[in-house]
């Protein structure tokens, strides 16, 4: 290991990249455990290189940026270098919800001042419980238990699915109106809660079209009732929702604009994991959101094959001697003859499969050099 990271710190610096040719904002996605955030890691380190203030943000809950950059990461955009302009955060979504109209005290499953459209604290406001009222709901239902645990006596109460992505979108919205940015790189969750944050904007609107109906069908028991919110109160519970939708419409708009977003596919060579790519690859193109790159991760190639770095401090899976590395490379080649058929006219990068974990500044230059 030792002999590996004193060569590594040898390498040429012409041989890695200063700067990256890329949009001001790149996503990398696809299934979870196939190296989004070590791609999103390289690439932000060799984007401040170059001077470009930039900032690498981690929507992911495993939190594995700060273990990757081996430095502390914070849940707020902050400068985690002096040498070079580069900043870092990695996002809490359980915090996030209770931040602006996700505040986790109120109703409709953490939507704070939200869940007094219905006239209470429940996920059905008044229909669903009486806050802090003590006994059984209009509908015979239970309050809080005999602890004052409400969520206990409401299975419904509690972040409602899909808050925590509304509000990391949220949180990115802010960055990207940060002036201190130039460019934003992005570790999305894995596939399925990257694709619920696209959804967004047509889930807020239905919410709030299903809410306003609800609460005029009601509006005569909600009146009669003595725990229903002020009009003011409600009126400024959908202005919240309508902002939100707005902003997550706008950040919509620039996921795509090819101009100013690349959305980066990360996968291993493996049928599987190449099957789930294309799925992800077919349903951003349904929201019409650019993919300019595939990065195939983990081939068990030697590093001058697949990068213009010196690699006599590789260590090449042995493809002559070794049966269980010539079987799984044969398992490689097939899923990479299938990836390159699929995703023909997009970039498709190789990022050697490294004997060590790549953690730390010496080997992630390598991985920008593979995505230069």
């Amino acid at each position: 290991m030792d002999l590996e990271v004193e060569a590594v710190e040898e390498i040429d610096e012409t041989a890695v990249p200063t700067g990256v040719d890329a949009a001001d904002y790149v996503l990398y996605g696809g299934k979870g455990g196939v190296g989004k955030t070590t791609m999103a890691a390289a690439t932000a380190l060799a984007s401040a290189r170059d001077g470009t203030a930039t900032l690498v943000v981690s929507t992911d809950p495993a939190h594995s940026l700060s273990d990757t950059l081996e430095t502390d990461i914070p849940a707020d955009p902050e400068r985690i270098r002096e040498d070079i302009p580069l900043y870092a955060a990695e996002i809490d979504p359980e915090e996030a919800v209770g931040d602006g109209p996700f505040d986790s005290e109120g109703g409709l499953g953490g939507m704070g001042g939200l869940g007094q459209l219905l006239g209470g604290s429940g996920p059905m406001g008044g229909m669903g419980g009486q806050g802090e009222q003590a006994g059984a709901g209009p509908t015979g239902g239970a309050g809080p238990d005999a602890d004052g645990d409400a969520t206990a006596a409401d299975p419904l109460a509690g972040p409602m699915p899909g808050m925590d992505e509304a509000a990391a979108m949220r949180l990115l919205l802010e960055y990207m109106d940060d002036e201190r940015f130039d460019r934003v790189i992005v570790d999305t969750a894995p596939t399925g809660h990257t694709l619920r944050l696209l959804e967004l904007p047509e889930l807020l609107d239905s919410m709030m079209g299903r809410l306003l109906k609800l609460r005029q069908r009601l509006s005569g028991l909600f009146d009669s009732l003595p725990f229903g919110g002020s009009d003011d109160e409600q009126g400024a519970d959908m202005e919240d929702l309508e902002v939100l939708r707005e902003r997550i419409e706008r950040l919509r708009a620039v996921l795509r604009d090819p101009a100013k977003t690349d959305f980066r596919i990360v996968m291993v060579p493996e049928e599987l994991s190449v099957m789930e790519s294309q799925r992800l690859l077919d349903r951003l193109d349904s929201f019409g959101v650019p993919v300019e790159t595939v990065v195939v991760n983990r081939v068990m190639q030697d590093l001058a094959d697949v990068a213009d770095v010196e690699g006599d401090w590789f260590v090449s899976p042995d493809l002559d001697d070794c049966e269980f590395c010539q079987r799984r490379w044969q398992v490689q080649q097939k899923a990479l003859k299938e990836a390159q058929d699929l995703f023909r006219g997009h970039d498709v990068k190789r990022v050697p499969l490294f004997a060590d974990e790549v953690r730390g500044e010496n080997l992630l230059r390598v991985v920008a050099a593979c995505l230069d």
